[in-house]
Protein backbone atom coordinates (compact mmCIF):
# COMPACT_ATOMS: atom_id res chain seq x y z
CA UNK A 1 0.00 0.00 0.00
CA UNK A 2 2.75 2.36 0.71
CA UNK A 3 4.82 1.27 -2.45
CA UNK A 4 1.46 2.74 -4.64
CA UNK A 5 1.44 5.48 -2.65
CA UNK A 6 4.67 6.61 -2.93
CA UNK A 7 4.89 5.75 -6.42
CA UNK A 8 1.78 8.37 -6.68
CA UNK A 9 3.61 10.96 -5.20
CA UNK A 10 6.54 10.28 -7.65
CA UNK A 11 4.34 10.23 -10.59
CA UNK A 12 2.33 13.65 -10.06
CA UNK A 13 5.85 15.63 -9.07
CA UNK A 14 6.97 14.52 -12.27
CA UNK A 15 4.50 15.67 -14.12
CA UNK A 16 4.82 18.79 -11.86
CA UNK A 17 8.34 18.74 -13.24
CA UNK A 18 7.53 18.16 -16.94
CA UNK A 19 5.07 21.04 -16.93
CA UNK A 20 6.68 23.76 -15.38
CA UNK A 21 10.21 22.72 -17.66
CA UNK A 22 7.41 22.44 -21.49
CA UNK A 23 6.16 26.05 -19.92
CA UNK A 24 9.69 26.97 -19.43
CA UNK A 25 10.90 25.78 -22.44
CA UNK A 26 8.43 27.69 -24.27
CA UNK A 27 8.33 30.87 -22.66
CA UNK A 28 12.43 31.23 -23.49
CA UNK A 29 13.98 33.23 -25.88
CA UNK A 30 15.61 31.37 -28.33
CA UNK A 31 19.13 33.26 -27.93
CA UNK A 32 19.32 32.60 -24.47
CA UNK A 33 18.79 29.21 -24.14
CA UNK A 34 21.81 26.76 -23.30
CA UNK A 35 23.63 24.15 -25.60
CA UNK A 36 20.76 23.43 -28.00
CA UNK A 37 18.54 24.96 -29.39
CA UNK A 38 15.25 25.92 -28.39
CA UNK A 39 13.03 23.27 -30.74
CA UNK A 40 15.59 20.46 -29.50
CA UNK A 41 15.06 21.37 -26.10
CA UNK A 42 11.50 21.84 -26.48
CA UNK A 43 11.33 17.69 -28.25
CA UNK A 44 13.33 16.93 -25.22
CA UNK A 45 11.07 17.92 -22.87
CA UNK A 46 8.28 16.82 -24.31
CA UNK A 47 8.96 13.32 -25.55
CA UNK A 48 11.15 12.53 -22.41
CA UNK A 49 9.47 14.51 -19.70
CA UNK A 50 11.37 13.39 -16.47
CA UNK A 51 14.93 13.07 -18.28
CA UNK A 52 14.30 15.51 -20.49
CA UNK A 53 13.08 18.22 -17.73
CA UNK A 54 15.71 17.63 -15.54
CA UNK A 55 18.51 18.03 -18.70
CA UNK A 56 16.70 21.39 -19.42
CA UNK A 57 17.33 22.19 -15.73
CA UNK A 58 20.22 21.76 -15.56
CA UNK A 59 22.07 22.52 -19.24
CA UNK A 60 19.66 24.01 -20.96
CA UNK A 61 17.38 26.74 -19.09
CA UNK A 62 19.35 30.11 -18.87
CA UNK A 63 21.31 31.52 -16.11
CA UNK A 64 19.80 34.21 -14.11
CA UNK A 65 22.10 37.39 -14.52
CA UNK A 66 23.24 38.15 -10.62
CA UNK A 67 21.63 41.82 -10.35
CA UNK A 68 18.15 40.98 -12.10
CA UNK A 69 16.71 38.78 -9.34
CA UNK A 70 14.10 37.40 -12.01
CA UNK A 71 13.44 36.56 -15.64
CA UNK A 72 10.63 39.67 -15.64
CA UNK A 73 12.97 42.19 -14.30
CA UNK A 74 15.00 44.75 -16.39
CA UNK A 75 15.35 47.31 -14.58
CA UNK A 76 13.97 51.13 -13.77
CA UNK A 77 12.27 52.20 -16.92
CA UNK A 78 13.13 55.63 -16.66
CA UNK A 79 16.25 57.47 -15.27
CA UNK A 80 15.79 59.01 -12.26
CA UNK A 81 15.71 62.69 -13.55
CA UNK A 82 13.49 61.64 -16.64
CA UNK A 83 11.47 59.31 -14.24
CA UNK A 84 7.24 60.57 -14.34
CA UNK A 85 5.78 61.84 -11.30
CA UNK A 86 9.15 62.80 -9.82
CA UNK A 87 9.14 65.77 -7.28
CA UNK A 88 9.73 68.72 -9.10
CA UNK A 89 12.09 71.91 -7.64
CA UNK A 90 9.23 75.02 -7.97
CA UNK A 91 12.54 77.06 -8.68
CA UNK A 92 13.30 76.13 -12.40
CA UNK A 93 16.95 77.07 -12.44
CA UNK A 94 17.86 74.78 -9.25
CA UNK A 95 15.61 72.02 -11.33
CA UNK A 96 17.55 71.73 -13.81
CA UNK A 97 21.02 72.11 -12.34
CA UNK A 98 19.73 69.03 -10.15
CA UNK A 99 19.09 67.22 -13.81
CA UNK A 100 22.48 68.56 -15.03
CA UNK A 101 24.29 66.97 -11.81
CA UNK A 102 22.51 63.81 -12.28
CA UNK A 103 23.22 63.60 -15.94
CA UNK A 104 27.13 64.27 -15.17
CA UNK A 105 27.35 61.89 -12.78
CA UNK A 106 25.44 59.09 -14.75
CA UNK A 107 27.99 59.77 -17.73
CA UNK A 108 31.13 59.67 -15.30
CA UNK A 109 29.64 56.60 -14.21
CA UNK A 110 29.51 55.22 -17.26
CA UNK A 111 32.81 56.48 -18.35
CA UNK A 112 34.66 54.46 -15.36
CA UNK A 113 33.03 51.25 -16.08
CA UNK A 114 33.58 51.74 -20.02
CA UNK A 115 37.27 52.52 -18.91
CA UNK A 116 37.66 49.32 -16.24
CA UNK A 117 36.52 46.85 -18.89
CA UNK A 118 38.73 48.13 -21.66
CA UNK A 119 41.67 47.93 -18.49
CA UNK A 120 40.17 44.44 -17.79
CA UNK A 121 40.22 43.98 -21.63
CA UNK A 122 43.76 45.01 -22.37
CA UNK A 123 45.07 42.48 -19.25
CA UNK A 124 43.58 39.65 -21.04
CA UNK A 125 45.39 40.73 -24.38
CA UNK A 126 48.57 40.83 -22.88
CA UNK A 127 48.62 37.15 -21.54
Amino acid sequence: MLVLYLDGLLSIAVLLLWIFCLIDVITTDESVCRNLSKIVWLLLVLFLPAIGSIAWLVAGRPQAAPDLPYKGNTGPAFPEYERPGRYVDPDPERDEAYLRSLRERAEEQRRAYRDKQQRELGEGDVS
